[in-house]
């Protein structure tokens, strides 16, 4: 029984439309991220230059990376064992652990990928997408070190009494536009620093 070739059919054109969407600056920009937290390289390729779609799959596939980058970004929070084998079945359990620990941290299912969309590189806009996201969550979940991204905002309700809001009115906003004691600690990847700036600016 003759068996198709991959990338053949509906299959294969999805495949291709969702690689058409892949953003090598996107992927730039999360390798750079995942090695400032780590403090090594993760590929012997010159790291000013995309790897691509291809070689950035190679190098996260069997998990190994993506599960020591959470264990760096929340110590403890992966207590399975980190699989270093070469069988495919081990290095996919390290996926599903990384894609667990993710969910144990409060990344939405939205944000994650299936564990076959970075094995078999079907979907690797949505594992870049992941680590972004994984990226917004780490400063929430105490983690100081290196940002990816805009930073996730917060769910924070503001009730003030009357008396509180009618003393506001009286005040100046002196400070309207001004972006004056505002900080970058720490390195940041991504563009949330325009994207904080133009919060702070108030368009």
């Amino acid at each position: 029984m003759a068996t198709r070739p991959r990338g053949y059919g509906l299959t294969g054109e999805i495949s291709r439309k969702i690689a058409s969407k892949y953003d090598v600056n996107l992927e730039q920009e999360a390798r750079l991220w995942i090695e400032a937290v780590l403090g090594e390289p993760i590929s012997d390729e010159d790291s000013s230059q995309p790897l691509g779609m291809d070689k950035f799959q190679a190098v996260l596939k069997n998990g190994v990376i993506l599960c020591k980058l959470i264990n760096k970004i929340k110590p403890g929070i992966m207590n399975k064992k980190l699989n270093t084998s070469t069988m495919p079945f081990l290095q996919m359990e390290n996926v599903s652990n990384f894609l667990e620990a993710c969910e144990k941290l409060g990344i939405s299912k939205t944000d994650l990928f299936q564990t076959v969309d970075l094995y078999d590189k079907i979907n690797m806009v949505q594992v870049v997408n992941c680590i972004y996201a994984l990226g917004r969550k780490a400063p929430k979940v105490g983690y100081d070190g290196p940002t990816l991204g805009a930073k996730e905002a917060d769910h924070n309700p503001r009730n003030f009494a009357p008396e509180t809001l009618n003393a506001g009115q009286s005040i100046i906003g002196l400070q309207m536009g001004s972006t004056k004691g505002a900080s970058q600690s720490g390195m940041s990847f991504g563009r949330s620093r325009s994207i904080n700036e133009h919060g702070q600016n108030g368009h």
